[in-house]
């Protein structure tokens, strides 16, 4: 079984316009998440999805320059945008990461794929959307489906926030969710990209711990937000916007 990971990714945000291309040293934020995402041994390739607006050539540019395939489709239509890239680059499998997880783990990424292949489900998630509690931190998010449920979905789902956000088709439709759970409840950190706030986390959090030669773990974020607390609060009161 292959996987492909397909990031999504736009320069427009509400919250936080340009987010992505916001720079901590020398790189963007989304070039720090392609390379993390790199690190997972067991993903075939990386894609990264982005929109056709012309605001957004940078994206694709940096993209051609980190050699990452990239595909350019609708800004709303996100559903059609995945569909396309994936059937482009003949996707057997997807891995769904946001390009707002500049520090997602490589390795949850890796655990994530043995526990799809374990529990035979139809989909995987680390981020419970129907009540079940959240483990891990907003910003270590993955999804993983197959193709097939990508383009069931495609074919089929109506509603303009099932187009918006790719997945809450099959949450609805598929016949076994599993969700992957982490070995602590990290819930209260908060490492997503989203507002000014977790910006400053975030930049903190590289500038501390990042080394080209050595990649850093979530349990490396989490020692270094619990020995600097005053970090960790900037961003703790700042909600997750609902789909």
């Amino acid at each position: 079984m292959s996987y492909t990971v397909i990031i999504q990714a736009r320069s427009g945000s509400t919250r936080l316009p340009g987010k992505i291309l916001k720079k901590v040293g020398n790189k963007t934020l989304l070039e720090y998440g392609v390379e993390r995402i790199q690190k997972a041994q067991k993903i075939k390739e990386i894609i990264i999805a982005t929109t056709v607006n012309e605001k957004d050539d940078v994206i694709a540019q940096i993209a051609q320059a980190n050699g990452i395939k990239y595909f350019r489709g609708s800004e709303a239509d996100v559903l059609a945008r995945y569909y396309y890239a994936a059937k482009e680059n003949s996707a057997e499998t997807v891995i769904r990461i946001t390009s707002d997880c500049p520090l997602i783990d490589p390795d949850i990424i890796d655990l994530a794929i043995d526990d799809y292949e374990k529990q035979s489900c139809d989909i995987l998630t680390n981020v419970p959307n129907d009540g079940q509690k959240l483990t891990y931190p907003r910003g270590m998010d993955v999804e993983i489906f197959s193709f097939k449920w990508l383009e069931e979905a495609f074919y089929h789902a109506k509603e303009t926030y099932e187009r918006e956000h790719v997945t809450p088709y099959l949450y609805t439709n598929v016949q076994k969710v599993y969700y992957d759970r982490a070995e602590k409840d990290y819930s209260g950190y908060r490492l997503t990209l989203d507002t000014e706030e977790d910006l400053n986390v975030i930049t903190q959090i590289i500038t501390a711990l990042y080394n080209p030669d050595k990649v850093f773990h979530l349990e490396d974020i989490i020692q270094f937000l619990d020995a600097n607390p005053a970090i960790w609060k900037i961003n703790s009161n700042i909600k997750q916007k609902e789909i």
